[in-house]
């Protein structure tokens, strides 16, 4: 399959697409935004944690003087479920170049009491306003053309990974590590795929926060099943990204005592490295 064939007739715009109207919040008063968190970004019943970091990353966007996220760290401390949510921010410090902020995402249980899902503390500027000079040793991730890749239209998804998110995202998984998906792991903590929206909404710093957390768990490729949850991450936007598919890698060195990590980068179509991330994740062993 072409990339064109694969790729939506007409393209979603940014500020005008399904991402943008399920992360739209609703302000409620000073530092207050209400928002009804969408089911269809869901993975395993639980709600997808880029997209949590997506909608408090525009709370924070609409709080601070400055728009771009260049560093958000999120603690996860409950597990979201869909529905209406409060996203409470705070403004901690001003500057010229950067501005910090703090955000809590909040729901209710079915008796009224409060429950805190996710804290953030976080870093905006400016990306337009960053200079051009490079010095880098990374590069680009070796994976095969998109029309190489697998994607979900290429057979059934395995019931394990079988989630409503799966259709608001066009990824297609670079074939040597999908080992997991046919009953046989490489054993290597790796995961790479071509990334887009399904609408076919271009990239934009807040997708970003997304993209990181949107591919299949390098714990699958390990040999280990079922759901993986967040403790901790942290995203740095880099650059703002240019149209096109992103490609997305993923690694996982150490396994220990229960927990992974999980080292993102985010390349865009024009090879620059636009994010990247580290996330704690626990896994179910045994």
């Amino acid at each position: 399959m072409s990339d064109a064939a694969s790729a939506p007739a007409v393209r979603a715009a940014i500020g005008d697409s399904e991402f943008d109207r399920d992360t739209a919040l609703v302000p409620c008063g000073p530092g207050v935004h209400g928002i009804d968190l969408s089911a269809g970004w869901t993975i395993m019943n639980a709600v997808n944690g880029g997209y949590l970091l997506a909608v408090i990353g525009r709370a924070l966007g609409q709080t601070l003087p400055h728009a771009d996220p260049f560093t958000i760290s999120a603690h996860y401390l409950t597990a979201s479920r869909p529905g209406p949510a409060v996203v409470r921010t705070e403004t901690v410090r001003t500057g010229r170049t950067l501005s910090t902020g703090q955000a809590s995402l909040v729901q209710y249980d079915d008796d009224g009491t409060e429950v805190e899902r996710i804290r953030v503390l976080a870093s905006y500027g400016d990306l337009d306003a960053l200079p051009d000079d490079v010095r880098t040793t990374a590069e680009p991730p070796a994976m095969p053309p998109l029309e190489e890749c697998v994607g979900a239209e290429d057979g059934p998804a395995p019931d394990s990974v079988s989630s409503p998110i799966a259709d608001r995202l066009r990824l297609r998984l670079d074939p040597s590590t999908l080992g997991w998906a046919v009953g046989a792991p490489s054993g290597r903590g790796e995961m790479r795929a071509w990334f887009a929206l399904a609408d076919g909404r271009d990239a934009d710093p807040l997708s970003l926060l997304l993209a990181v957390d949107a591919l299949p768990p390098t714990a699958f490729e390990i040999g280990l099943s079922g759901w993986v949850p967040t403790v901790e991450m942290t995203v740095h936007v880099r650059r703002r990204p240019a149209p096109g598919p992103l490609r997305v890698s993923i690694t996982t060195r150490n396994l220990a005592g229960g927990f992974l990590e999980e080292d993102a980068e985010v390349w865009d179509s024009d090879d620059r490295l636009v994010a990247q991330s580290r996330q704690l994740a626990r896994v179910r062993l045994g």
